[in-house]
C-alpha cells in the first residue's frame, strides 16, 4: 500500500493501482517498439506490482506499524515469495514480459544482494535468465534496457504522483533518466500553480500536448487498528476518492 496521512486518518493507494497510473503514463509515450513488443511493455508496466502478498483477513500484523497504523510499501520487508511469484506470473504472458520484469525485479533488489543465501540465488536467476530470454528474442541489451527505462520513469513518475511529492511553489523533482534515444538525459517534473492545477513534465515526452491520468485512493478516518484483519475491514468500508491530473507542455 502507498500510505499518506489526512488531517482525520490515512489516504491509501493501493500498490496495483499506482502500476495502474504508470501504465496510463506509458500509454501516452509515442511507440519506439514493433505492436507486439509495445504491448507487451504496456502489461508489464500495468502489472509490476501485482502478487502482492495476502495479508489482509487473516490476523496479525503484516499491514500495520508497531504502532498500529496501516504500513506504507516502504516500512514492509522484502518478500522473495512476492518477487518470485510475480516472476512466475510474468512467464505465463511469454518471454518479453518474463525480461521487462526480471530487468524491474534486479533493479529493485539486487542491493539486497549477499543479505540471505536464498536472496543471492534468485538474484543470480534472474540474471541467468535476462541473458536467456534476450538470446531467445534476438534482442540486445541495450535494447531491453530502453524499454525497461520506460517502465522504470513510469514508474517513478506515478509514486511522485501518488505519495505527493510534487515540491511546493513550483520547485522540480528529478523523475529518472530517459530512455535511449530521447533527446535529454535527465527529466523532471513540478506544479507550477500548486495543488489542483496542470502538471508539467521536462522535456516533455508524451505523444499529445496535453493528457490526464488517475488513480483511485480509499479514504481511512481512524488512526490505529489492532490487526490486518480490523485494518482490511475498514479498507473494505471505506470511500473510494480518485485523484486526478491534468499534464501539460509548458516547455
Amino acid at each position: 500500500m502507498i500510505v499518506n496521512p489526512t488531517p482525520t486518518g490515512w489516504q491509501i493507494i493501493y500498490q496495483q493501482a499506482h502500476a495502474l497510473l504508470a501504465a496510463q503514463l506509458a500509454w501516452a509515450w509515442p511507440p519506439f517498439l514493433p505492436p507486439d513488443r509495445w504491448v507487451g511493455l504496456l502489461a508489464a508496466v500495468a502489472q509490476h506490482d501485482d502478487e502482492q502478498a495476502a495479508w489482509y483477513g487473516h490476523g496479525g500484523h503484516h499491514g500495520l506499524t508497531p504502532a498500529g497504523a496501516p504500513a506504507n510499501f516502504t516500512q514492509v520487508e522484502f518478500s522473495l515469495t512476492q518477487a518470485q511469484d510475480l516472476l512466475h506470473a510474468a512467464r505465463f504472458q511469454g518471454q518479453w514480459r518474463s525480461l521487462l520484469t526480471s530487468l524491474h525485479l534486479s533493479c529493485l533488489y539486487e542491493p539486497l544482494r549477499g543479505s540471505a543465501l536464498a536472496t543471492t540465488a534468485f538474484l543470480d536467476e534472474l540474471k541467468q535468465s535476462q541473458r536467456r530470454w534476450a538470446r531467445a528474442l534476438k534482442t540486445t541489451p541495450a535494447e531491453a534496457r530502453r524499454a525497461y527505462d520506460l517502465l522504470h520513469w513510469c514508474d517513478r513518475l506515478s509514486l511522485i504522483l501518488c505519495r505527493q511529492e510534487l515540491p511546493e511553489m513550483g520547485r522540480e523533482v528529478e523523475i529518472s533518466p530517459l530512455p535511449a534515444g530521447h533527446r535529454a538525459h535527465a527529466s523532471y517534473v513540478r506544479q507550477p500553480g500548486g495543488p489542483g492545477t496542470p502538471v508539467a513534465v521536462r522535456p516533455w515526452p508524451f505523444a499529445t500536448d496535453a493528457l490526464a491520468v488517475s488513480v483511485e485512493a480509499l479514504e481511512l478516518p481512524q488512526l490505529r487498528f489492532s490487526d490486518d484483519a480490523a485494518l482490511a475491514g475498514a479498507l473494505r468500508a471505506a470511500p473510494v476518492h480518485p485523484l486526478h491530473w491534468e499534464m501539460r507542455r509548458m516547455e
